[in-house]
């Protein structure tokens, strides 16, 4: 966990100089946050049942073509797509919605704790495009936009930091 304190260390000193959100912004966000999370983490959990299910069909269309193909004599036609990528990429999606929704009573309570699970949602949405990058389902612009979507989900939770601290609500 050391290293993972690091990081948040070394990211907090780089979005320290990013532009400030309103105040009203702010506690706007903090108010609805937990909410959101929610709505995110459904939304992760979505996203990983329909990933495994779209490669687990591919799959199966190919393995129905294959025994076509070889009945009237030709060889195989394509591999199966439900690599061990793909299943990261599931695990991973999941493990993010489980993350977004164990930060719904923390960020309800406005502790760190909360805050803590929706940093580490982040982190693992970056591994997330690494993943899918590698695999039959993923490219460049995914990598991008899963880079790109983490650092503003970085950008917000470092911007609120402050509202979370230990037991007591803040405001």
């Amino acid at each position: 966990m050391s290293a993972v304190n690091s990081l948040e260390k070394s990211l907090g000193d780089v979005f320290k100089n990013a532009p400030k959100l309103p105040s009203g912004g702010k506690k706007a966000l903090v108010q609805y946050l937990p909410w959101i999370n929610l709505g995110l983490g459904a939304l992760m959990l979505w996203l990983a049942y329909d990933l495994y299910d779209k490669a687990h069909a591919v799959g199966k269309l190919y393995d129905y073509a294959n025994s076509l193909y070889k009945a009237i004599g030709g060889t195989e036609i394509g591999k199966n797509r439900l690599t061990v990528l793909v299943w990261a990429a599931v695990a991973l999606l999941a493990v993010q919605g489980v993350l977004y929704i164990a930060a719904f009573p923390g960020t309800r309570d406005r502790k760190k704790a909360g805050w803590n699970f929706m940093f580490y949602a982040s982190l693992v949405n970056v591994i997330y495009g690494v993943v899918i990058l590698f695999s039959d389902y993923g490219d460049v612009g995914t990598l991008l936009l899963s880079l790109v979507g983490s650092a503003v989900g970085l950008y917000l939770l470092f911007q609120i930091r402050d509202s979370y601290s230990g037991s007591n609500k803040a405001s």
